[in-house]
């Protein structure tokens, strides 16, 4: 069983950079075709996609986030990482990492979610 578990701090100021840990465990992140994700949902609003670091280790951003977005892992610690730059109350949302499945385009393993405030 697979099982994913974000940390980090649950508040940060205005202007500063968000950084969040997905540890996986059950599984490797760089096992073929899986695609380690990060997801938020602000409140009030649907889910965002935000990009991912995929099992070879290239990485993808949706475009509206891509010029503050970073991912990155640690293949030695089974651990991927978010880096959100000049952050905004707006980014203020649960923040999720999850494991995609690119063979079925599908989302198949979730962490529980950590909420991240945006707040001076």
């Amino acid at each position: 069983q697979v099982q994913l578990q974000e940390s980090g701090p649950g508040l940060v100021k205005p202007s500063q950079t968000l950084s969040l840990t997905c540890t996986v465990s059950g599984g490797s992140i760089t096992t073929n075709y899986y695609y380690w994700s990060w997801i938020r949902q602000p409140p009030g609003k649907g889910l965002e996609s935000m990009g991912a670091i995929a099992y070879s280790g290239s990485t993808y951003y949706s475009p509206s986030l891509e010029s503050r977005t970073s991912i990155s892992r640690d293949t030695s610690k089974n651990q991927f990482t978010l880096e959100l730059s000049s952050v905004t109350p707006e980014d203020t949302a649960v923040y999720y990492c999850a494991r995609f499945y690119g063979l079925g385009f599908t989302y198949d393993y979730w962490g529980q979610g950590t909420q991240v405030t945006v707040s001076s």
